[in-house]
């Protein structure tokens, strides 16, 4: 019987189904790996933003982390929304039980339309324990200033902010430079930093349908380190499939489309 690659996805769920353990999902199973997920917040939101989030207990969050992997166990876990400080902690406290080598660390703090995702003793948390054990962290430009506290304006400001993330205990920062201004470059420019620097770049696409970009991302990257990739060769198929998933956004309400990891699957015929 076969036994596929497994990652393990931690997160919040979007209702709207574009971010989220949704996409962490879709990515996982587009990269040809079987998806494990472990809620830890349930939200209301739709394609205009998020309503409402309801944080999961963490005493909740950890059994589910030991029924999962005390079972099934996971080639790697990909973390995504955390919304607090309890919850960051059970989580960092699995990964050290399980011995879970491969961490992929996606900083979710801030939904698209605004909405703060994570508390700011989650994100000191964060840094502090969870940070430490991760093979490597994912945060966009936002996150990036948020962790780094440097203002990013340039790719040069990004690489000095990755420098100090590095400093935090992770392996491997890739920063994402889709939100540097339009008007800076022409194309997206991601760094990657290990004491080395690595730029990663693709043509910058339309902002609006960008929902679950992230997610995607930093799950696909997860994928690739399961499946035994470098990081730079894992960074780079997850750059290329994300910027794929744009270019195939979706858009199933009113307001902001998705990224797509299915190609033309939901073209109408």
């Amino acid at each position: 019987m076969m036994k596929p690659l497994k990652v393990l996805c931690i997160g919040g769920s979007d209702s709207s189904g574009g971010a989220g353990i949704q996409a962490d999902l879709k990515a996982v199973c587009a990269c040809g790996c079987w998806g494990l997920s472990v809620i830890t917040a349930v939200t209301a939101q739709n394609t205009h933003g998020v309503a409402g989030i309801y944080p999961v207990s963490p005493d909740f969050v950890g059994k589910q982390l030991d029924i999962v992997l005390g079972d099934i166990k996971a080639d790697a876990v990909k973390t995504g929304m955390l919304p607090t400080e309890e919850i960051v902690r059970i989580v960092a406290k699995k990964i050290i039980k399980y011995k879970i080598k491969i961490v992929v660390v996606d900083p979710v703090m801030i939904a698209k339309g605004g909405k703060t995702l994570m508390q700011k003793k989650a994100r000191e948390a964060l840094i502090q324990e969870l940070m430490p054990l991760a093979f490597a962290v994912t945060p966009n430009i936002p996150e990036a200033e948020t962790l780094s506290q440097i203002k990013i304006a340039s790719v040069a400001d990004m690489k000095k902010a990755a420098v100090r993330i590095h400093g935090f205990g992770v392996k491997y920062v890739l920063i994402k430079g889709g939100h540097l201004p339009s008007d800076r470059k022409l194309d997206a420019t991601d760094i990657l930093y290990n004491g080395d620097t690595y730029e990663f770049s693709s043509q910058r696409m339309n902002r609006r349908d960008i929902h679950g970009t992230g997610c995607t991302y930093a799950s696909a990257l997860a994928a690739g380190l399961a499946g035994g990739c470098s990081m730079v060769d894992a960074a780079l198929r997850a750059k290329i499939m994300t910027a794929a998933a744009m270019k195939n956004a979706v858009n199933p309400g009113k307001g902001y489309g998705s990224a797509n990891v299915f190609g033309e699957l939901f073209k109408r015929t």
